[in-house]
């Protein structure tokens, strides 16, 4: 990895936000659970099934559709212009530069753009981004940050430990890249920020001295949960779109 070992695993993965940092401290087991999840371990030393990977990757893309909804809900529930520029080209990146990735992979599996926008919805799936929709549906921008945060910043951590760890024969090393890449870590840094100052200026120089942190850190918590039953969907494996003819 190198570059002082990435800085520090990003300052051991906090992206330099404290408020990061102390929710997943108070996320417990679950946030251990999600970014060391069997499925991930199953990336870092290859062991994992291609079929597995292939339907997470469909599923992920549905995923994906929903979570640059929430993100775009993010623009409406934004109060300062900083915060709606940020969501925007959120938005932007995933329908025009993450989706097309995974568009990109299925395709060299056969699988086509229209097999990925027809394929049927996962439970878990379900559960998972319409919860983070409705965070942002019945709260504010820091209520739908906060359950946004455990993918963006979850899949940065996961990212840059399998950096490290992973075998160099695993077959998903572009995957890994993708989420360990200077761009994404960008990425991470930014909605870390973006968190701290949301929190800041809604809650002031203390929020977890405010009644309402509690309910925030429930949110984090739940959508961290929700992101370990997404791997388990993975590891359950399940149907996966015929290749084209």
């Amino acid at each position: 990895m190198t570059m002082t070992d990435r800085q520090s695993f990003e300052t051991a993965t906090g992206f330099g936000s404290p408020l990061f940092d102390r929710l997943k401290a108070e996320a417990g087991p679950a946030w251990e659970a999600y970014t060391r999840h069997a499925f991930v371990s199953g990336l870092s030393d290859g062991s994992l099934p291609r079929e597995n990977f292939l339907h997470y990757l469909v599923q992920d893309y549905v995923f994906l559709h929903h979570y640059a909804r929430a993100w775009a809900l993010a623009v409406v529930k934004s109060e300062t212009p900083a915060e709606a520029r940020f969501a925007a080209g959120t938005v932007d990146a995933l329908l025009n530069t993450e989706l097309q990735l995974h568009v990109g992979v299925c395709a060299e599996a056969g699988i086509s753009e229209r097999a990925l926008e027809q394929a049927a919805e996962e439970r878990e799936n379900l559960a998972y981004t319409r919860y983070v929709i409705e965070s942002g549906l019945t709260g504010d921008f820091l209520d739908l940050v906060a359950a946004l945060a455990p993918c963006a910043l979850g899949y940065g951590e996961i990212g840059l430990r399998l950096a490290r760890e992973a075998s160099p024969d695993t077959p998903y090393r572009a995957w890994i890249d993708t989420y360990s890449s200077p761009d994404y870590i960008d990425v991470c840094h930014r909605v870390a920020s973006l968190l701290e100052q949301a929190a800041a200026d809604r809650l002031g120089a203390e929020p977890a001295s405010v009644p309402r942190w509690r309910h925030l850190s429930r949110r984090f918590r739940t959508a961290t949960e929700l992101e370990i039953g997404f791997w388990d969907m993975g590891l359950r494996g399940g149907p996966v779109p015929e290749p084209d003819a």
